[in-house]
């Protein structure tokens, strides 16, 4: 279960920083597809940085877990468009 909660972390955290930093530049009016490429890379090294921080400190890692979990949380949107 471990491991299936850190895949899905090393997905949500790095979406939210992404969100929140573009989100705060649309409102401040800093808005534009540059800030939205940057970002898009810093969340992309930033989910990497965290799937191997996530192997290399936890020693009883289950991976099939871990993937699992990691695409759970990237295609959880799916669930919300068919809830209504």
């Amino acid at each position: 279960m471990v491991s299936a909660v850190l895949g899905g972390l090393c997905c949500v955290v790095p979406n939210g920083i992404m969100a929140v930093r573009l989100f705060a530049a649309s409102a401040s009016g800093r808005a534009s597809p540059a800030t939205f490429f940057i970002w898009e890379f810093v969340k992309i090294a930033l989910t990497l940085a965290l799937l191997g921080a996530t192997a290399w400190l936890y020693r009883d890692l289950n991976w099939l877990a871990l993937i699992v979990g990691f695409i759970v949380a990237l295609k959880s949107y799916i669930i919300l468009l068919f809830r209504h």
